[in-house]
């Protein structure tokens, strides 16, 4: 095989490598990476259109130095085209005695191997190369790619040069290799390019392969120059916090990582138009670094709903929220309330929408013909009926019109469609649903069936919500990743410790300690948690996640087997579909008539 691999210790680092020797320490600095650029020649400018490998060029360099190159012909098992051989010089003749690819592929693969793979133009030789490995059963390494071309199309203006043409630029950074369509020639010359752009982007705090990778002239350079921030955070899980000259807190976030996480705000993988914007004001970040994610999660959400940063969009305010009241009294009614007491009624929420709540309330005077005034009504009223009397839709305990155990009856229905099964509606509002289709009335059938699914989900929620508020505390473990345990202490709904069991550690020990440092939390009135309803769901599907061992409970954490949850799927799909088409007819200037799901 005619291959060759020399070490060149001679060639050292040039000037405008030098420049980069003050780069910090975010990410993987630039002068520790060992780079493999390559460059093929090609019969043509597909392999999967039948065009093969005729050469391979690589050089590896790291810091500014050429640790080595490899070359090697390729022979292709067919006739090289005239034009490919006037471009490139390589002949039929010169690839007879050849390795083929089946051979010359892995040695390259070799010898790239634990290097960033760098291309001018990287999709065409990138392509080539994973084609051919596939085509062999060979699994490709996990390479990290640079494309020089797309890099130079964001840095490059054409004061610089007149295209991004590998020509061009290599005159341009005044390498002392001029390209000639000869693959090891050409990877030289990609070598002295890199090598200049990144001296221009040192220059504007791009000093990390990740920051590379992510250049973007949208990013500014003031943008760049805040990237020290980052600096004091670690590599774990928890909430950051970005706060301006005021120490006010502009933006809550979390992250499994909370250093690599708020270094991406000042590389390009940030596309949010306000956070650009965020980052301009921001003048530090704090970190505070949790035990696990959930913890970070949760920490997170009570961040946001303390200091309702302007920044976040979600979950400042916890508080705004409507329920749907069934009351006690005489003559129970339902109503819409904003919060929960400790009066025994029965509740349904929360919703985090009055307009959700009001559809919820009427799927249920469709079915239930309560009475919806709002007044008190004592034992025996004497009032006159109402105009819904008079429509069949209430039972007029004003006017003596239902005696208190009929009544009672209905309301207790009612109660258990609330809080064990959805039935009675669900049914009633399919049988009004069907009727209205059938006379082709789908506009209101539609209606009907917003408010049913307005229902069932508020009602699965209520239910999922009351399971785990009702346990006094719930231990419960898994094993991360990283072969260790997480365990998480909750408690009436809401998360009262986290800790993550120490490798050598007895477990039980670490676990009653736990338990024993946990916050003291309350009951809550009514069948809500003693934290947010987004917090409880949260913890809902860490505890409901594969692998999860319930260490502990204290209560009984059911769910009720008739309940709303099994009629989700069916409401699920139907607004799925109904999500589906909208883009399909606003692409086609249809007006979309919603129909109800039979």
């Amino acid at each position: 095989m005619s291959t060759t691999e020399r070490i060149s210790a001679d060639q050292r680092a040039s000037s405008r490598w030098e420049s980069q020797r003050s780069f910090d320490e975010l990410g993987r600095p630039l002068r520790d990476l060992t780079f493999c650029v390559v460059d093929l020649e090609t019969t043509g400018g597909s392999a999967e259109g039948g065009s093969m490998i005729t050469e391979i060029g690589a050089v590896k360099v790291r810091g500014g130095e050429v640790l080595g190159e490899f070359q090697t012909l390729v022979n292709p098992h067919t006739e090289i085209p005239a034009f490919i051989a006037v471009l490139t010089g390589i002949t039929t003749t010169m690839v007879a005695d050849a390795p083929p690819i089946e051979s010359a592929l892995p040695a390259f693969l070799e010898f790239a191997t634990g290097t960033v793979l760098v291309a001018h133009n990287a999709p065409f030789d990138v392509g080539f190369l994973r084609y051919f490995a596939e085509q062999q059963g060979r699994p490709w390494p996990r390479f990290e790619v640079l494309d020089t071309a797309r890099l130079a199309r964001r840095v490059i203006t054409r004061d610089d040069a007149p295209n991004c043409k590998l020509s061009s630029l290599a005159k341009a950074f005044g390498s002392p290799v001029t390209p000639n369509h000869r693959a090891l020639e050409d990877a030289r010359a990609t070598v002295h390019v890199l090598h200049g752009l990144m001296e221009r982007l040192g220059g504007v705090g791009v000093h990390t392969l990740e920051e590379l990778q992510t250049f973007s002239s949208r990013v500014t350079p003031a943008q760049r120059r805040k990237r020290h921030l980052a600096e004091g955070l670690p590599h774990a899980p928890g909430v950051y916090l970005f706060r301006d000259e005021r120490a006010r807190v502009l933006y809550v976030g979390t992250s499994r990582d909370l250093r690599s996480r708020v270094r991406s705000y000042f590389t390009s993988s940030e596309t949010r138009s306000r956070m650009g914007e965020m980052v301009g004001i921001a003048a530090c970040v704090d970190g505070i670094e949790c035990a696990t994610a959930l913890e970070a999660e949760v920490r997170e959400l009570r961040l946001i709903a303390e200091h309702k940063p302007r920044y976040n969009r979600r979950s400042r305010f916890p508080e705004k929220v409507h329920f749907v009241k069934l009351t006690r009294e005489p003559w129970p009614r339902l109503s819409l309330v904003r919060r929960v007491l400790d009066d025994d009624a029965d509740y349904l929420g929360p919703f985090s929408s009055k307009k959700t709540a009001e559809k919820s309330l009427a799927a249920l005077h469709d079915t239930f013909p309560v009475r919806q005034c709002s007044e008190r009504l004592p034992r025996d009223p004497s009032r006159s009926a109402c105009v819904l009397a008079e429509m069949g839709r209430c039972l007029s305990p004003c006017d003596g019109s239902v005696d208190d155990s009929t009544y009672a009856a209905v309301v207790r229905q009612l109660r258990d469609s609330l809080l064990r099964r959805p039935d009675d509606v669900v049914e009633a509002i399919n049988t009004r649903m069907a009727a209205l289709a059938a006379d082709e009335r789908f506009e209101e059938a539609g209606i009907h069936r917003d408010r049913l699914a307005a229902f069932v989900r508020a009602a699965a929620r209520t239910q999922r919500l009351s399971a785990l508020t009702r346990c006094p505390e719930v231990v419960a473990a898994r094993r991360e990743d990283d072969g260790r345990w997480a365990v998480h202490v909750v408690r009436h709904g809401r998360l009262a410790a986290a800790g993550v069991i120490p490798p050598g550690a007895d477990a039980h020990s670490y676990v009653a300690t736990l338990r024993l440092s946990a916050e003291t939390v309350p009951a809550a009135p009514g069948p809500t948690p003693a934290a947010t309803a987004e917090e409880t769901e949260k913890i809902l599907r860490w505890l409901e996640s594969p692998g999860i061992r319930l260490v502990d409970v204290d209560g009984e954490w059911t769910c009720p087997v008739a309940g709303a949850t099994r009629h989700l799927a069916v409401h699920d799909a139907v607004n799925q579909s109904r999500l589906s088409l909208v883009p399909f007819a606003e692409r086609r200037g249809i007006t979309t008539v919603h129909q109800p799901a039979r």
